[in-house]
């Protein structure tokens, strides 16, 4: 590429990219998801509009790959481990058994209702069996929704790229003619590399959190630049020892999205960035590869075998895999109709095409008009379909948000802390919060005011509080603030944190000389 060529591709790139933002606001206020906009932005770029030719699919697979890791990443990155702990089960289970039933059932509909050669009937039932992160992620946090399905469907569809990926290449070498493995040595190699990726992900997660935490980087700006090399090295190593990179990469972001990073507000927001430009330039890209004159012969077909996936394939996935876990009716239709494709499948329908499948280029087209045609129907009608089934939630409510960073040359760490409106730490005394011994509340930041408070200073919703405890009892100051904010003042006579109940004592004893002199 000549410095000419590049000045181009700058300028092109920047524009799509401005548009792809507006894009954004475009559809909060039309309601349209914008993955939809995307795809358009690409066909109008692409050869049926502006004329731009592009039909590298292995390109597109590859930076698939690579836009899923970074999508994957942010998942990981803001998914709360307490919303999804009590629902790892059902959402393990939906994710593998019930990506299973939907490859069959979808499989099935295609070879009887299309005529589809088995191969290539079950082939396209595995491409569109994967709900999207991305679709999910940027939908679902929209809609008020109670927190049990909130979780299962965040980490089903954190779970179910890596089956669907192990399915659509196994199904691709016997579609193309390969022979393959007996089917039951097909299903533990599956399980092999699910296991493998689960491993390694949690691994470098837990051992990339306590390096993070134990070293103090020089910059803020370095915390995110690591987390991103730790979610790369984790899909890296999974896939280079025959694992599942895609589980490895959620995995080893959602243990380092919980345990209280450095900056982990700076880390996230970065990863949230990265999965927007990330979202952006693979539906964009999708969109270039795909062929607006090849679309409208798959329309018929996807208008036939939509009502199946959608009516039949997920609700029966749904039904089998989650009833045995307690979920309601309402709970399990809810599941079944949120269960939002997006890149993901389109991405899948990539690999056919690229190992010469017959028949792929026409898979290809008709998985990029399912997609659009489940976005349209699904993505606007998840509030109101929640509404029907009157499972709206109260929606999301800061109490207490925890911000830190290290002073690594006297060993203490900085904490900011930013009272929430839900949060009973209003009304508290300093002194009563019974900090562990060394750790200090230092400046309040109150409305423009900023001051250093005493004993005595009373605390308010929307303060924010500057704190510095040793590096070593970071974790039991923390603790003790989110006991104070979630029981107020009589959290104090919970279990203490270490070198925190004498210290406490004598502030208690102080506070009630100073209440009865005065």
């Amino acid at each position: 590429m000549t410095i000419e060529q590049l000045d181009a591709a700058l300028l092109a790139g920047s524009v799509v990219l401005l548009l792809a933002v507006i894009a954004v606001r475009l559809s909060v206020a039309s309601g349209l998801p914008s993955l939809l906009l995307y795809l358009a932005l690409g066909l109008t770029v692409g050869e049926g509009g502006l004329g731009l030719h592009f039909d590298d699919a292995e390109l597109t697979g590859a930076l698939g790959y690579a836009a899923l890791v970074l999508i994957l990443a942010e998942g990981g990155l803001t998914t709360r481990w307490a919303t999804i702990r009590p629902v790892v089960a059902p959402a393990a289970v939906l994710a593998t058994a019930g990506t299973a039933v939907c490859v069959v059932v979808a499989g099935a509909a295609t070879h009887l209702l299309l005529d589809r050669p088995w191969p290539e009937a079950l082939l396209l039932g595995a491409a569109i069996s994967s709900t999207d992160a991305a679709a999910v992620f940027s939908v679902l946090r929209r809609v008020p929704l109670p927190p049990r399905l909130v979780g299962i469907l965040e980490a089903e569809s954190g779970f179910n790229d890596a089956p669907a990926v192990i399915a659509v290449v196994a199904l691709t070498d016997i579609a193309a003619g390969h022979s393959g493995l007996p089917w039951p040595a097909l299903v533990g190699v599956a399980a092999l590399e699910l296991l493998v990726g689960a491993v390694l992900g949690l691994a470098i997660g837990w051992l990339g959190s306590i390096v993070l935490r134990r070293v103090a980087l020089p910059a803020s700006g370095l915390y995110p630049i690591a987390v991103l090399g730790l979610a790369a090295m984790a899909y890296g190593a999974a896939a280079a020892t025959h694992g599942s990179g895609f589980l490895a990469t959620y995995l080893a972001c959602l243990v380092l999205g919980n345990t209280r990073l450095p900056h982990g507000a700076a880390v996230r927001g970065f990863a949230e960035g990265m999965g927007w430009l990330s979202q952006i330039g693979l539906f964009v890209l999708l969109g270039l590869l795909a062929s607006p004159s090849r679309l409208p012969a798959q329309l018929a077909p996807a208008i036939v075998l939509a009502p199946v996936l959608l009516l039949l394939a997920r609700p029966l996935s749904v039904a089998l895999s989650v009833t045995w876990f307690g979920l309601s009716w309402r709970e399990q239709a809810f599941l079944s109709w949120a269960g939002l494709r997006g890149a993901v499948p389109i991405v899948l329908a990539t690999i056919p095409v690229t190992r010469g499948v017959p028949g792929s280029k026409g898979m290809f087209d008709l998985v990029f008009v399912l997609v659009a045609l489940f976005t349209l129907v699904q993505g606007p009608s998840l509030p109101w379909m929640a509404r029907l089934l009157r499972l709206g939630g109260s929606g999301e409510t800061v109490g207490l948000d925890v911000e830190s960073s290290p002073l690594g040359r006297i060993g203490a760490d900085v904490l900011e802390v930013r009272i929430g409106p839900t949060s009973r730490l209003h009304g508290v005394e300093i002194f009563e919060l019974r900090l562990p011994e060394g750790a200090n509340v230092t400046l309040v930041l109150r409305d423009d005011d900023a001051f250093v408070p005493g004993p005595s200073t009373m605390l308010r919703h929307g303060d924010h509080l500057i704190l510095v405890a040793p590096a070593e009892l970071r974790d039991a100051t923390e603790e003790r603030l989110r006991r104070v904010s979630a029981g107020g003042r009589l959290a104090t006579w919970h279990r203490a944190a270490p070198g925190q109940k004498r210290e406490g004592s004598r502030r208690t004893r102080l506070g009630r000389r100073r209440r009865v002199s005065g």
